[in-house]
């Protein structure tokens, strides 16, 4: 499997400047022939609350259930949990994982049909069953589905403290179906296990959702990735952010690597590229000084695939100084993006019309110029974009929860910008 990182910014700084930018995108070609170069657990976690009860979501879960076990390939080892107030292994026999395979498929076909809907909803405990079976299979590419279709009836804290215990321990995609979930729960999953996050409001669009997820699941044939940052003395990492396919803050899972490094996870990897905005604090220079503010390795334990260098020159030239890396610039307005409208539903909520419809116009105003239809079009399932070029809006009298909910979930996606301009 071999990778490429590859560095894009304006490294000409203002006399005075600390601050570098640098996007660097890494490409994976995949292991050959898709081989995986470490084995590969799943785990499907179904919400069977009494909730599920209604509006057919049972039924639809246990369609999805069965249809991503038939996407897992020969040889993976997996499991199904059942979520109510507890978690309960639905197959194999608790404590173990099954092998993959027709026989063991149609074994767990059946378990899932014995899915009923009873009790209430402890994700904390699901997820700490689903760290323990991972636990039997370590060094594997370790990934979850999780689906609910309501809150966390834990007791206050217990959902984080399980996080703060598994992170880094497996990845996990979270769905809520119907609109009864908490967007801000799920995601808060997602982002420390390094996951998506998504609705799906109908039901019965659930067994499109879970093969999509488990194919590409059974796309990844690495486990472990890591983007090392290197920085000289009196330098510092400010960010490091996942920006695209969407927006992630790995700045907190840093891992000290040594007295100038730090390692970020990235999690599994097959044939693929993400980008990444590395941003690092320096110590201003002298017009003509040129240095190095960091080294980006891409690394599986000690194994570095590949490297890139972000540098920094300071000039008196306010021609080059000023040139706006195109790269920097547009996953800047990205992130930006996500936040203004996570701004405009939080003040929306609240009441404070006037912030939202702020936010809101600045969140179409940044989606118009870089070309992110599709954020484009779910603003506008709640505001009325009268010129999105000047980040004109009007709020839309009723919005449906699941349009609300969409552009919440679907607000840290990005676009990538061309590398050719």
């Amino acid at each position: 499997m071999s990778y490429t990182a590859e560095a894009f910014q304006n490294e000409y700084l203002a006399l005075g400047a600390s601050e570098v930018n640098a996007i660097v995108t890494v490409t994976s070609t995949g292991a050959a022939g898709g081989r995986r170069t470490s084995g590969a657990t799943e785990i499907i976690i179904v919400d069977a609350s009494g909730s599920m009860q209604a509006e057919g979501r049972i039924g639809a879960a246990r369609q999805a259930a069965k249809a991503a076990v038939e996407c897992i390939d020969d040889g993976v080892h997996f499991a199904i949990i059942a979520g109510v107030s507890t978690a309960q292994q639905l197959y194999p026999d608790p404590g173990q994982l099954a092998v993959a395979s027709p026989q063991t498929r149609a074994d767990a076909s059946r378990a899932i049909d014995r899915l009923q809907p009873g009790g209430g909803t402890a994700m904390g405990a699901w997820l700490l069953l689903a760290a323990q079976l991972f636990a039997l299979r370590p060094g594997d590419i370790a990934h979850a589905i999780l689906l609910t279709d309501g809150d966390n009836g834990e007791r206050y804290g217990y959902l984080e403290s399980v996080l703060e215990t598994i992170t880094g321990k497996f990845t996990c995609d979270c769905r809520g179906v119907g609109t009864n979930w908490k967007v801000a729960e799920l995601r808060k999953i997602a982002t420390a296990l390094l996951g998506t996050v998504d609705i799906v409001a109908k039901p019965l669009d659930l067994t499109a959702a879970f093969e999509q997820m488990m194919t590409a699941a059974m796309g990844k044939t690495s486990a472990d990735v890591q983007l090392k940052v290197w920085t000289p003395v009196n330098s510092t990492v400010r960010f490091v952010k996942q920006v695209e396919p969407q927006v992630v803050d790995l700045t907190g899972k840093r891992v000290a690597d040594g007295a100038r490094a730090g390692r970020y996870p990235l999690g599994a990897w097959g044939q693929e590229s993400r980008d990444y905005h590395i941003c690092v604090d320096v110590t201003p220079g002298s017009s003509g000084d040129e240095m190095l503010a960091a080294r980006v390795s891409v690394v599986e334990g000690d194994t570095v695939h590949a490297q890139s260098l972000v540098r920094a020159v300071w000039t008196d030239d306010t021609a080059l100084s000023t040139r706006i890396n195109r790269q920097v610039a547009h996953y800047t307005g990205q992130a930006e993006l996500a936040e203004v409208i996570q701004a405009g539903l939080a003040a929306r909520e609240a009441g404070d019309d006037r912030t939202a419809t702020l936010k809101f116009g600045r969140a179409a105003q940044i989606a118009h110029d870089s070309g992110n239809a599709a954020t484009e079009e779910l603003l506008a399932k709640v505001v009325e974009i009268e010129d999105a070029a000047t980040g004109t809006v009007r709020m839309r009298r009723k919005v449906s929860a699941e349009d609300e909910m969409a552009l919440d979930t679907r607000s840290t996606k990005t676009v990538r910008v061309g590398r050719a301009q």
